[in-house]
């Protein structure tokens, strides 16, 4: 057993995050395992469509795993380390097949950006979304690029700003979601979408969605490398310290004013 369990079936390749104790947090492990997948699926002809999920019934991705943000006193390190989430998106859409989220429970922080990323998100009627990185003194950078694919600028920063949680059903209105289905239904409806995917010509496909994904990321490669820089700096603010600190405590985080702000 992995972090990251990849089986094809049916003419899919299934990526399954493998940390139910955890919601199916991001660990670094989990991010390059997601990576050699996505990898292994593009190389493989057999595989027609590519399906995220996470194992259990709580959670498809929480988001990134708290505990490794911390500062461990090797920064040039951290930083190079953080571009490997801008890698599982650009895979994601440099993949050349459909992909589709399958959504259970939780999606949450960068859980929701990794859904985002996806073509397709078949949610269960249980799924909440949120992007509550704020609640922590923190930023969804890396993940703001996939977000803004499927929802508005406005409505994006307005989810970061209050870092509330939404149901699968505003998911769906705000864009985020394709569909919303009963809870014991997500498997079967996965399939379907599946199956109809793989009637599609596969050169049609493959060069369609290159040309598409192109057109809609142009200039990508400089907003994700601007994002990153900005996630390392965030890292270094009081804010950010004190709210690991507090997820850690299990408490309430103490925000402290900047005179002047900052500029």
């Amino acid at each position: 057993m992995t972090d990251v369990e990849y089986e094809t079936r049916a003419g899919a390749a299934w990526l399954t995050i493998n940390r139910p104790d955890a919601r199916n947090a991001m660990s670094n492990e989990v991010i390059d395992l997601l990576l050699q997948g996505l990898r292994a699926a593009k190389a493989d002809a057999d595989v027609r469509t590519v399906v995220l999920a996470g194992a259990g019934d709580r959670a498809f991705c929480a988001g990134g795993d708290l505990s490794q943000m911390a500062d461990d006193g090797n920064e040039l390190e951290a930083h190079a380390g953080r571009s490997q989430l801008a890698s599982i998106f650009t895979e994601l859409w440099g993949l050349g097949k459909p992909t589709i989220a399958r959504v259970q429970g939780y999606a949450l922080a960068g859980g929701c950006g990794l859904a985002a990323a996806c073509d397709f998100v078949i949610a269960s009627e249980r799924a909440v979304f949120g992007i509550p990185e704020v609640n922590v003194g923190l930023w969804p950078y890396m993940i703001t690029a996939p977000l803004l694919h499927a929802m508005s600028p406005k409505l994006v920063l307005q989810l970061m700003l209050t870092g509330r949680r939404f149901d699968a059903a505003q998911a769906q209105q705000y864009g985020l979601v394709s569909s919303v289905v009963a809870h014991d239904e997500l498997d079967r409806s996965v399939d379907e979408l599946i199956r109809e995917l793989a009637k599609a010509a596969p050169q049609a496909v493959q060069l369609g969605r290159t040309a598409f994904y192109a057109a809609v990321n142009s200039g990508l490669e400089t907003k994700l490398q601007m994002l990153q820089a900005m996630l390392t700096v965030g890292l270094t603010m009081p804010d950010a310290r004190e709210g690991l600190s507090a997820f850690a405590a299990k408490r309430q985080p103490s925000w402290i004013e900047t005179p002047g702000g900052l500029s």
